[in-house]
């Protein structure tokens, strides 16, 4: 291992204990420190068996307290939509946000459409820093559709879309533009797809709740980038 400038000429014993330092302790150290790096630096097991990022994709973990999401963010093909979730991931304002909703057969007996998601969103408590709502970019539009493990954007009127989005489980055709769970007709901006992790959303789905809102939140820790490719490191597919 090279000696650095400043020991040369220096007794041997100096350069010997310079030398393990370098080789040794702080290596060390440095495997220690990335020990606490955030999770969207250590390739865990839902990463490394996620799906492969399409092009065009931007790769997001979202840790929650019942485990680890990765998604896939479509910034091609929703480009309005895609960046305004990850506006959201890049201000941390899904850090302190919750799962809070459950939607299934068993809670929604009133409704002759239904669907079955999970709905998410930031941080209550931060709600002043919410971005302003954006228009309503359709499946229409997208050519993206409303499968299992999609992502899309809750809302109440046609362009009222802000923080809170929702996942998928099973095909939901009624959600697309055309379909009839919204009066409407619109149907709902789909901008993304679970990647890696359906079975945190199986669990989120099937616990408790009180009509259509879980019992206990299921709080989301951190939703941060790890990349616009597959956590694996492989190009993305076309």
């Amino acid at each position: 291992m090279p000696v650095s400038p400043r020991l040369v000429g220096a007794p041997r014993s100096i350069r010997r204990t310079a030398t393990r330092l370098a080789t040794t302790v702080l290596p060390t150290a440095i495997l220690l420190a990335a020990a606490v790096l955030p999770a969207s630096a250590q390739l865990d097991a839902t990463i490394a068996g996620a799906e492969r990022a399409r092009d065009g994709e931007v790769v997001v973990l979202m840790r929650t307290d019942v485990g680890d999401l990765v998604l896939g963010i479509d910034t091609l093909r929703a480009p309005v939509t895609g960046t305004n979730f990850l506006r959201y991931v890049d201000a941390g304002l899904y850090g302190g946000g919750t799962f809070y909703r459950a939607v299934r057969d068993d809670n929604q007996p009133d409704d002759s459409v239904r669907i079955d998601v999970v709905q998410g969103g930031m941080d209550r408590a931060r709600r002043r820093q919410a971005f302003d709502p954006i228009a309503l970019e359709g499946t229409e539009q997208t050519g993206l559709r409303h499968l299992d493990g999609t992502l899309s954007m809750a809302r109440s009127g046609p362009h009222s879309a802000r923080a809170e989005f929702f996942i998928t489980l099973g095909p939901q055709p009624s959600l697309d533009a055309g379909g009839n769970r919204n009066p409407d007709g619109l149907g709902f901006a789909a901008f993304g797809r679970v990647l890696g992790g359906m079975e945190v959303v199986h669990d989120i789905h099937g616990r408790p709740a009180d009509g259509q809102y879980l019992v206990t939140r299921v709080a989301i820790q951190f939703a941060e980038r790890i990349g616009p490719r597959t956590p694996g490191g492989a190009p993305p597919e076309p």
